[in-house]
Formats: structure tokens, C-alpha cells, sequence
């Protein structure tokens, strides 16, 4: 189906494939995807359906959805096998002593009282030998009966029946379920069925089982039959382009239907990608034990920052695989994606991607817009800003910001009203030096045009310079770590490059940013800063906020400022998030942590961590009460010659004296975790993880296996 621009990236991509006019042709042998991600591939698309088909329920936050089992809250009480054996034996022999002792007569007369007294005497003493013979063996039969449920409860038969009986075997054999209804397999398309577009469904119905679907083509479609539901395109116009196409429709601007390769699980029915598995571990809720760890965008939208030493894996384990997740639902239109980090950093093939800005590097193909894409002086002032001198703000005041911000609108104003752009890096260096050559030509432009209100923002700038405390000379400096030969080609204003700017970020567009950090750490932290800030000022202002944006920023080293929690914070309500690391909270401000951490609703504790940075875990992770159990052993006295004796010969046998066990079990309250168990307790590969999804719904802090 053409988007009718809606979705392009328009003038995002090296190669950008053409649209024509009507649909293209199907062509005649199409291409076979792949098999479903987990799954081995099978010629006639079972694996596609089977994967399509398995069940999802609804789980709680974070947990991996794709053939989830649910579990009980709490843990059930699990008896010892061997115990429960010897105590089904046992019972069962106290059974048959007692029924012996019964039908020997040993204990007397009494068990034959309730015969008596509810039956006439004519019954038990009648001549029919049959009649009689029937009604004492029925007697028999129930007390039989009574003793075999008295110790079958005692010794817990039902449970052995239940683990090792017939129920258990059942749950062991492979269960062959019966095809679903059309009203019922997603793989038929039922939601198309009832909107009368059957001959579209029927169309996929027979790809997916001829297995030219794959996933992505599922939720791209489904991506689209979601716009004809709110009205952005017409019913009639989705079901031509799918008669045409098949599981082509609908395609992403890049031609693609898949990632060149893939490293991780997804499940795109769900939205989530696997990171690993919730360990077995008494410190996690019993539902979560054993469970998969699954991320969507439900929980991107919140924000994730993950804490962890160089090597722990937080590029390998965890930004790669939700990079790569986010790259798959832009290819079903559902997401817009910015990846940035340092170049080499192996985020991704440069194809699996349809815009690679490579900062520094020559044969970039693209430019990142120094300005955002913005035509508003002030937007561009403050956004400049932020990432000029965000890093040198008072936290909780913007200082510097401010006055930054009112300095380059001083000057960006002026400058584009004469020349209709604004200024490239050389450019505005030399207005911020207060080279006078420049600052005089922008006014000669000012008074030609007659724009007297923009003359009055140059004389109160050029007032300013000589002042104390003028932030120009600090702008200036940080605006010469990017004048340089290094960054010579790029932010080109004059448009002879190709600029990326944020503002694509209303099209499902996946991006790559490198930035250069050999011999341009500061240059890289600042490009860094002004990513975020683009990101969060384009994010504010999208209409179509359907589409779910997320920037992946691998190394947040001195790019959190008071203004970035502040964005961070804002970025929920546009269906909008980021994912930051650090190696380490140290590289944030002391002030700016707490905040940090409160701005983003899932945190990540990687092992290696430093007590330090523990404890501003263990802080914003709080307490819970748990239960408490103080075991006390008391030796016990005997005070007769017999029990004297009796202790002496237990002592000879156990090594021990005789002792009583007492047991104090009381509430406590105590860290989730603690600093030290941060510090030290979590294994490698593994990572402390707490959750909370764009509804408000929480995870406690959960023990994850990274490898699994």
C-alpha cells in the first residue's frame, strides 16, 4: 500500500527506493523469507504458523510472553520425594494393620455397632445366605473404604497420584491440538474477515501457509490495518495492495521486509525482544523464577539506564539486542529508532540501518544537522545550548544554560534573517569571538533590511562581550572542540551536504550515529548531548505520536544535564524513551543521580558495580518486609536417672547433646538489595533489573541470567 508520504523518511536515505505511482508488480517467484525467529525453517510455512498460533497470555511486567506458562504467586509447598513415598508406604501399611486387626477380630465387636443399628435384625440374621452374604461384604466394603480415605489423607496419596500418575503423564505427552476456526487463527486474518475484506484475508491466509510470511510482514500489515481502523488510509486502497502484494504490502520505505541478521529472540506479536532469563533465586518473586526476560516498547517508554563496568555487557546484552528490536519495528512501521555511540562500537551492520551519519569520517554519506532542522532561532538557541554548556549547568538551576541560550539568539536571529540560514561552525565561532569583521557585515545586512528589532538583539550581544561572567568567550571555546580539520565536511548549513535532522523522527526511520573518540572525547560528549536534546525537543512536538521513538545512546559519559532529566522525564507522555549506559554513576553529577534514576521507570544493575553506585540502587529500589525466622537451639536437662541415661546413650549415638529447637518468626523491613549484595553478590553475566511499564504497573528489582 503507498503511504502517501506519510510514512517516508523522506530524503533520509543514501539509496532511497522509488514509489510509484500504483503498487509495484508481485514478482513472479518472490523471494522465500525465512523461518520464524526460534524455530527451524519448514518449506510449507508450519513454522511461521505454529510461532503465529502459540499462546501469549497476559503476564506480568518483563516477563517473556511467547509460550509463558503462568505460576502461582507464591511458592507451593514442595514435599521431598522421598518423604512423600515413605509416608504413602507407611500410611498404607497402618492401613492393612488396622483392617487385620479389624477382620480378625482383635479389636473386638465395637466396629460392628453402626450395622446394628441402622439395619433390622431380620437383615443380619435373615436365612437368605445371599441377601445376608451381600449386605455384611457391603459393610466390609465401606469400612474398607473409610480406613483407605482416612490414610490415603493422611499419607498424601493425591499428591503421589498427581506427580507420578496418569495427570503427570498426560502433561509429559505431546498434546495434538486441533487447527483453529477461521474466527480464531490469528495466521487467518479474522479481524480483516469481520471488516468484510475476505478475499484480502484469504489472500494472506494462503501466503503465510505457503510460507512467503514472515514476521515482520505480520506486523507490518497488521501495522497498516491498524491506520484503516483510525482512518489514516482507506480500506479500499489496503485491500488493492494486498491482493497485489500479498505479504509484500505495505512495505517500509527501504524495500526491506527483514534485518540482515539477527542476534536475539523477538516476538513482534508482543513487541518484545528476549534479553535473557530471571534467575531461580530465592531473592525473586516466585512468579518470575525461571521465567524469560522480554522488553517492549511498553517498557522502553519509561526509560531504561544500565550501570555496569567496561566488559560487563551492556553493548553486547543489552543495547544491541534492543537496537535490533526497534530496527525490526520500524521495518513494520510501528517504531523510529537513533542509535548512537562511539564509531567501532559494533552496534549493527551500516545495512541494517536506513540513515549511518559517521561524524569525522570522510566518506560519511550523511551530515547531522547542527540545528535540529528547526527554522525557529530560539528553538536552535536552546537546543545549541544544551549542548554546548549543559554539562557545565548548576543542577536544578540551568545557569549557564539560560544565559547561553539568550547569547545564541542574540546572534542566530540576525544571522539567518540576512542570510536565510544559519550560521555554519566557522561562522558562528567568529560571532561568539567577537571578530568585528563578521559582527559589522551583520549589521551592515540588518540596517539594509531595515529590521531594526533584530539590530537591537546585536547591540545588547555586542554590549554584552566585554563584560564579566559573558558566556560568549566559554560558547566560543566549546564551538572550536567542532572547528576543526577532523569535522570539516560537516554541519554544513549551506546545503551541499545531506543533513540528518530529528525532526524524520514522524517516520519509521532507523539511525546511526558514530561519533569520533579518539583525539574528540569532548567533541563526542557534546555531539552527544546535542543528539538528546534534538531528540527530546522533536519528540514533544510529533502529530502522529502512534509511532513509538526511542533513542539508544551507549555511552551517556557527560551527557546527563539538569535539562536532559528534565526532557527524560517529559519523553513518556510522546510515547517516546531512551536507553543510556554509563560504566559507572560517578560520570553523573552527585546532585543529578537521584533525579536520573527517578526520571527513568527500568533500571539496570550490572555485575561489577561499585558499592557506591550500589547504594544509589539499593536507595531508589527502597525496602520491603519480609519474614524472619530466628532458630534457637536449647539443650535440654533430664532430671530423673532414666532420662539421664537416655540422653547419654543419644549423645553416644549422634555426637550431640539432646537440644530443643525453638523458632521466633517476626516482620522485618530490609533493603530489596542491599549495596553489598550489588557490590558483590551478583554473578557475572547477570544483571539486577526493576521494571515499570507506560501504565504504571511495577516489577520488583529481578536477579537476570543475561546469557540465558
Amino acid at each position: 500500500m503507498d503511504s502517501d508520504g506519510t510514512r517516508d523518511t523522506r530524503g533520509t536515505h543514501a539509496n532511497p527506493v522509488p514509489r510509484p505511482a500504483g503498487p509495484p508488480e508481485v514478482p513472479a517467484t518472490p523471494p522465500r523469507p525465512s523461518a520464524a525467529p526460534g524455530v527451524p525453517p519448514m518449506p510449507d510455512g508450519s513454522a511461521f504458523l505454529a510461532w503465529l498460533r502459540a499462546p501469549r497470555p497476559e503476564a506480568a511486567p518483563g516477563v517473556w510472553r511467547f509460550g509463558h506458562q503462568a505460576r502461582p504467586e507464591e511458592e507451593p509447598e514442595q514435599i521431598p520425594t522421598r518423604q512423600l513415598l515413605s509416608g504413602a508406604v507407611i500410611a498404607f501399611l497402618v492401613g492393612w494393620l488396622i483392617w487385620s486387626l479389624l477382620w480378625n477380630g482383635y479389636l473386638g465387636g465395637w466396629w460392628v455397632l453402626p450395622l446394628e443399628l441402622f439395619t433390622p435384625d431380620s437383615w443380619r440374621h435373615s436365612n437368605d445366605r445371599v441377601g445376608n452374604a451381600v449386605l455384611w461384604y457391603s459393610y466390609y466394603t465401606l469400612i474398607a473404604l473409610a480406613i483407605m480415605l482416612a490414610v490415603g489423607r493422611l499419607g498424601r496419596w493425591g499428591e503421589v497420584w498427581r506427580r507420578y500418575g496418569p495427570p503427570a503423564w498426560r502433561r509429559s505427552a505431546p498434546v495434538t491440538e486441533r487447527p483453529p476456526t477461521p474466527e480464531q487463527d490469528p495466521a487467518a486474518w479474522p479481524q480483516l474477515r469481520a471488516a468484510g475484506a475476505v478475499d484480502a484475508a484469504e489472500r494472506l491466509a494462503a501466503e503465510a501457509r505457503a510460507g512467503l510470511m514472515r514476521d515482520v510482514d505480520h506486523a507490518r500489515i497488521d501495522r497498516a490495518w491498524q491506520g484503516v481502523r483510525s482512518g489514516r488510509h482507506s480500506l479500499a486502497t489496503f485491500t488493492g495492495a494486498v491482493l497485489q502484494e500479498g505479504a509484500a504490502a505495505c512495505l517500509h520505505p527501504s524495500g526491506e521486509r527483514d534485518l540482515p541478521t539477527r542476534i536475539a529472540r523477538h516476538d513482534l506479536v508482543t513487541g518484545q525482544v528476549r534479553l535473557g532469563t530471571t534467575a531461580d533465586d530465592a531473592r525473586n518473586p516466585y512468579a518470575y523464577r525461571g521465567t524469560g526476560l522480554g522488553l517492549g516498547p511498553d517498557l522502553l517508554g519509561t526509560s531504561l539506564l544500565a550501570v555496569g563496568p567496561p566488559g560487563s555487557g551492556k553493548t553486547g546484552t543489552v543495547v544491541n539486542p534492543i537496537a535490533e528490536s526497534l530496527g525490526l519495528h520500524a521495518l513494520a512501521g510501528r517504531a523510529a529508532v537513533v542509535v548512537v555511540g562511539a564509531a567501532g562500537a559494533g552496534l549493527g551492520p551500516a545495512d541494517a540501518y536506513d540513515v549511518v551519519v559517521r561524524i569525522g569520517n570522510p566518506e560519511s554519506v550523511y551530515d547531522l544537522d547542527l540545528y535540529g532542522g528547526t527554522t525557529d532561532p530560539d528553538e536552535a538557541a536552546a537546543v545549541l545550548a544544551e549542548a554546548l554548556v549543559g554539562d557545565l549547568a548548576e543542577p536544578h538551576q540551568g545557569g549557564d544554560t539560560r544565559r547561553s541560550t539568550t547569547v545564541l539568539a542574540q546572534l542566530l536571529g540576525p544571522f539567518r534573517a540576512v542570510h536565510g540560514r544559519f550560521p555554519s561552525v566557522p561562522e558562528l565561532r567568529q560571532l561568539l569571538d567577537g571578530s568585528p569583521a563578521p559582527l559589522a557585515a551583520l549589521r551592515k545586512g540588518l540596517e539594509d533590511s531595515g529590521q531594526e528589532s533584530l539590530l537591537r538583539e546585536l547591540d545588547a550581544r555586542e554590549r554584552q562581550m566585554g563584560h564579566p561572567g559573558d558566556a560568549g568567550g566559554v560558547l566560543a571555546d566549546r564551538v572550536a572542540l567542532l572547528d576543526r580539520p577532523a569535522f570539516a565536511s560537516f554541519f554544513d548549513t549551506s546545503g551541499q551536504s545531506r543533513p540528518f535532522s530529528l525532526k524524520a523522527l514522524d517516520h519509521p526511520v532507523r539511525v546511526r550515529v558514530d561519533l569520533p573518540q579518539r583525539g574528540h572525547a569532548d567533541a563526542s560528549r557534546m555531539l552527544a548531548r546535542l543528539v538528546l536534546a534534538q531528540f527530546t525537543a522533536s519528540v514533544a512536538v510529533r502529530e502522529d505520536r502512534s509511532l513509538f521513538a526511542c533513542l539508544v545512546l551507549d555511552d551517556a559519559t557527560g551527557v546527563v544535564t539538569p535539562e536532559a532529566v528534565r526532557g527524560i522525564q517529559r519523553l513518556r507522555s510522546g510515547n517516546a524513551g531512551v536507553v543510556l549506559t554509563l560504566r559507572t554513576l560517578d560520570d553523573v553529577p552527585r546532585p543529578l543521580r537521584g533525579p536520573l534514576l527517578g526520571a527513568t521507570g527500568c533500571r539496570m544493575a550490572l555485575s561489577g558495580l561499585t558499592p557506591w553506585d550500589g547504594q544509589d540502587f539499593a536507595e531508589v529500589w527502597g525496602k520491603e518486609w519480609i519474614e524472619a525466622r530466628d532458630v534457637t537451639d536449647r539443650q535440654i536437662i533430664a532430671e530423673t536417672p532414666a532420662g539421664k541415661a537416655l540422653h547419654a546413650v543419644r549423645r553416644v549415638i549422634t555426637g550431640k547433646a539432646p537440644t530443643a529447637r525453638a523458632v521466633t518468626v517476626r516482620q522485618v523491613e530490609r533493603e530489596r538489595w542491599s549495596a553489598s549484595e550489588l557490590a558483590h553478590g551478583v554473578p557475572p553475566g547477570h544483571a539486577v533489573l526493576s521494571l515499570t511499564n507506560v501504565k504504571g504497573e511495577h516489577a520488583p528489582p529481578l536477579l537476570v541470567d543475561l546469557r540465558g
